[in-house]
């Protein structure tokens, strides 16, 4: 049937009306269609802007990365360069003044007059003063260039405080001071070596700001950490100022008449702060002017004490009774024509009989006789053709016929040859050597560590 045979006006409205709305169904369905057309391509714009936004992010990632691969080994370059050159700097700065130091006390022995001693002694102890100086700028220098690490263990805290103590309490009695300690039988968890040095200045320093009285040194327990406290009776720090000590070059006024006048540094606090970071520790002060101070270094407790560690200081060994090497025989591995010469300049004054080499050849060819053998060995680490002291002592051990005493005095003051020395069972002196202490040490070792 057509439309034309439909004479019902209601039933042709009502396909008319069915016939528009599928038109108009038709027509919202192209609508949606081209809606979702132009949606699609403008979604594929967007993914096209923003991939190749990602790829230029993603080469600007690969030249950062090329960039930081630059510049860190531009750094670790600088930091082998910083220390290559803090390594030379021990050497050869301080080589000059041992040569010095050692020249100096000849001198002492030949003069005559005491107007004469008391000028050489004046220049020994600028010596001094400028050997402390130099020694704490190369310690400042080598913490700031991280070339100090720690190497942690458990340290038992009495040990430690004996050897600084046995250093320290001449100097507490000539100011009239008393010196006491009152610590318990702790570890911490530490690097021994810097937490020496630490302490060391915490006391040296409470003892030069303090006048009457005395200098306790004790530790507390707080919980899983300990305090040690070095607590003085001193001037006292006003509380401006209590930030500004651990600064370099800071330092607190002395008396007149003081027996240090004019040797402070003004960096022995700033080590301390140094070298308590590096531990991570903490440290810190309370004071009041005119009441005294109380300095503490906090660090966690270790449950388990070390193995005991001998050789503490051989700075501190006592002098024998009997300081006599006249006829001992001292062979001398040095390198250094200054030293050389002082060196032969003191042996000649305490009347030994020596012989020096340069290299480990000619240290070996020293001893090609049977009939001189040495009652002792002096040795420098670094020697002529890039021998080390420590392997030339090998050597000379290997072929002599008796184990013969020795020390390893050097400028190389790190653990590694500190650790090489006590290896081979010979003790270390830090240059530059001090010629008492070093004629303390050789004759305590010819008999014998007796």
């Amino acid at each position: 049937m057509s439309l034309y045979d439909i004479d019902d006006p209601a039933r042709l409205k009502k396909i008319n009306a069915a016939l528009v709305n599928r038109v108009e169904q038709a027509i919202d369905q192209q609508r949606n269609a081209f809606s979702l057309f132009q949606t699609a391509i403008s979604l594929e714009g967007q993914i096209r802007r923003r991939t190749d936004e990602l790829t230029s992010a993603l080469h600007r990632v690969e030249e950062i990365n090329v960039e930081l691969a630059r510049q860190k080994d531009i750094s670790e370059k600088a930091n082998r360069s910083k220390t290559q050159f803090l390594a030379a700097a021990s050497h050869d700065i301080l080589q000059p003044l041992n040569a010095a130091q050692l020249t100096i006390s000849s001198l002492y022995d030949l003069q005559e007059s005491d107007k004469a001693r008391a000028m050489v002694g004046q220049v020994e102890r600028s010596l001094d003063t400028m050997n402390e100086l130099l020694r704490t700028l190369l310690d400042i220098s080598r913490l700031d260039a991280g070339v100090t690490t720690p190497r942690f263990t458990s340290v038992p805290i009495p040990p430690i405080l004996d050897s600084l103590l046995s250093d320290l309490r001449p100097i507490a009695e000539k100011k009239g001071l008393r010196l006491r300690v009152a610590v318990t039988n702790d570890c911490v968890y530490t690097d021994r070596l810097m937490l020496r040095r630490a302490l060391q200045n915490l006391i040296s320093n409470a003892i030069r700001y303090t006048d009457q009285g005395g200098v306790l040194i004790g530790t507390r327990r707080q919980g899983d950490r300990i305090s040690i406290e070095v607590i003085d009776t001193g001037r006292g720090i006003p509380e401006d100022q209590q930030e500004k000590i651990f600064e370099e070059f800071h330092r607190g006024p002395l008396a007149e008449g003081d027996f240090d006048q004019g040797t402070g540094l003004g960096l022995g606090l700033a080590i301390v702060s140094r070298l308590v970071t590096a531990l991570n520790h903490e440290v810190s002060v309370n004071s009041a002017p005119g009441k005294g101070s109380i300095f503490r270094i906090s660090a966690l407790r270790a449950s388990e004490p070390p193995a005991v560690r001998t050789g503490e200081s051989v700075q501190s060994v006592p002098a024998p009774a009997n300081a006599n090497l006249a006829g001992k025989k001292i062979l001398v591995l040095e390198n250094d024509p200054a030293v050389l010469e002082a060196m032969k300049g003191l042996l000649a004054t305490w009347g030994c009989d020596f012989k020096m080499a340069r290299s480990t050849h000619q240290a070996l060819t020293a001893l090609d006789s049977n009939s001189w053998i040495p009652d002792l060995i002096i040795a420098d680490h670094h020697l002529d053709f890039g021998n080390l002291g420590t392997d030339t002592l090998v050597h000379l051990f290997g072929i002599l016929p008796v184990r013969v005493p020795a020390i390893l005095a050097t400028a190389d003051a790190s653990e590694a040859v500190v650790e090489q020395a006590a290896s081979l069972g010979v003790e270390h002196m830090r240059k530059p050597v001090k010629p008492a202490q070093l004629r303390a040490l050789a004759t305590h070792l010819i008999n014998g560590g007796e």
